[in-house]
């Protein structure tokens, strides 16, 4: 493992989740159960969406280097355009419908797995993370830094609640965001012209 690729999967992953959906979805379910059922199921689902996502990344980079580090720029100049876009509106609400009232620790992980892998898929997260994996010939550490990054969010999520939600100035993350996912894109642009220069 490479600690480098850790923390650039874990800094470019955090702040791309604080505002989103996942967070509140966390939050809704810790609301409704014990948190710690809701952190585990919630945990699992994150760790399974990464590893579809390093997985997708990695066979990406099977493919002729100009090519991956353009699909790569593209995956980051789109998720900075969304990121920005999004900027001023508020927080998602993830709807989270019938979920039962079962109070069995498996159930709730279960009820908990379910919400989050849905919501995940083609999310900002999972395009960093694949994008990520490409990039770099580091699976293992893209998929510690990424899980933990998601760990971390819904960790807040579940166990601060409503206070992390009502401080969370959630413009200025997304912006934040949305420069890092830029700055990243300008790599790959770099790297796509060199790839085709040599």
């Amino acid at each position: 493992m490479v600690l480098s690729v850790i923390a650039t999967a874990f800094i470019l992953v955090l702040p791309v989740e604080l505002p989103d959906k996942t967070l509140f979805a966390s939050l809704v379910l810790a609301t409704r159960f014990p948190p710690l059922p809701v952190f585990v199921g919630v945990g699992a689902a994150f760790g399974l969406q990464v590893a579809i996502a390093v997985t997708a990344g990695s066979l990406l980079s099977l493919l002729p280097e100009a090519l991956v580090s353009g699909v790569v720029a593209v995956l980051f100049l789109v998720g900075a355009v969304l990121l920005w876009r999004s900027a001023r509106s508020g927080p998602e609400d993830e709807e989270l419908g019938e979920t039962g009232q079962g109070s069995s620790f498996l159930r709730i992980a279960a009820v908990s797995f379910g919400v989050l892998f849905a919501a995940e898929w083609g999310d900002l997260s999972q395009l960093a993370t694949a994008g990520l994996a490409a990039r770099y010939d580091e699976p293992l550490s893209v998929f510690v830094g990424a899980w933990a990054a998601l760990l971390v969010v819904s960790g807040l999520a579940v166990f601060l609640g409503t206070k992390l939600a009502d401080r969370l100035p959630i413009a200025l993350i997304r912006r934040v965001a949305a420069g890092l996912f830029l700055v990243f894109a300008a790599f790959a642009v770099a790297e796509t012209v060199r790839a085709l220069a040599s």
